[in-house]
């Protein structure tokens, strides 16, 4: 009885907030609108916004795809049996994980490849792809050891191939329970993305931040910032949702 009470009054509360943040949106809708037309539209900023955006997107799928092969790289490296690359795998995984993206960056654009031609976009791809792959390799390494070694056996008993075990039996109940821990990765990935712009790259952040300097009105260009931001994180999430439903449906 009293956790409805909680439960419902919880909810009045969360209805409340929603109602208020929306009368409060609905009041302010004029300044937002004239500030996103004066600051984005008159002033062609929106140019460089897609500019910006294009760069962080680019940097997301790239950073995912590297990092998922790198990811089964180091995965397969730390589930071997040879004692070295067990060994290699984990400190790679160690290191990765445990230096801040923005350093790894910095790192391998000031000093690994320093005096070199090679684009800091690339660089920046090279280094999100690593440490996404670190992640990546804990994430697969996880849910492949959460199937039971029972099912494992049966299909080996069976007459299954060790290729065949991996592709009817280990890689669809893994990706199942990976699923939606790479999802939140990739959306993580879309945040680390903020801080490219410290080898140069002229990401979405970049944009936001020179644009608030440039117009006077930082809090306007930072909100809009987040609300992309956002988007994207939600646009991750309604792709994962509907694949899910896909497969459910089959």
């Amino acid at each position: 009885m009293v956790n409805k009470k909680v439960n419902s009054m919880i909810d009045f509360g969360c209805i409340l907030i929603a109602i208020i943040t929306l009368i409060v949106g609905l009041y302010y809708s004029k300044f937002i609108w004239e500030s996103f037309y004066s600051s984005i539209i008159l002033s062609k900023a929106y140019i460089g916004i897609l500019s910006g955006l294009k760069v962080t997107i680019l940097l997301t799928l790239v950073g995912s795809i590297l990092g998922t092969l790198f990811g089964a790289i180091i995965c397969s490296m730390r589930m071997s049996k040879v004692t070295s690359l067990n060994i290699l795998g984990k400190i790679l995984i160690e290191i990765l994980r445990g230096i801040p993206v923005v350093m790894l960056l910095m790192f391998l654009y000031f000093f690994v490849f320093l005096g070199n031609s090679i684009d800091a976009l690339y660089v920046a791809m090279l280094g999100y792809g690593m440490n996404t792959g670190a992640h990546m390799a804990e994430i697969f390494r996880t849910s492949i050891t959460a199937i039971n070694p029972k099912e494992v056996e049966a299909a080996r008993m069976l007459g299954f191939s060790k290729l065949k075990v991996f592709y009817y039996i280990i890689l669809p109940q893994s990706w199942k329970i990976a699923k939606p821990i790479y999802e939140s990765a990739i959306i993580t990935l879309i945040q680390w993305t903020s801080v490219a712009g410290y080898i140069s790259v002229t990401e979405l952040t970049r944009i936001i931040n020179g644009l608030g300097s440039r117009t006077g009105n930082p809090f306007f260009s930072l909100f809009l910032g987040m609300v992309i931001y956002l988007l994207l994180a939600y646009f991750v999430k309604t792709i994962f949702w509907l694949s899910n439903r896909r497969g459910e449906n089959k």
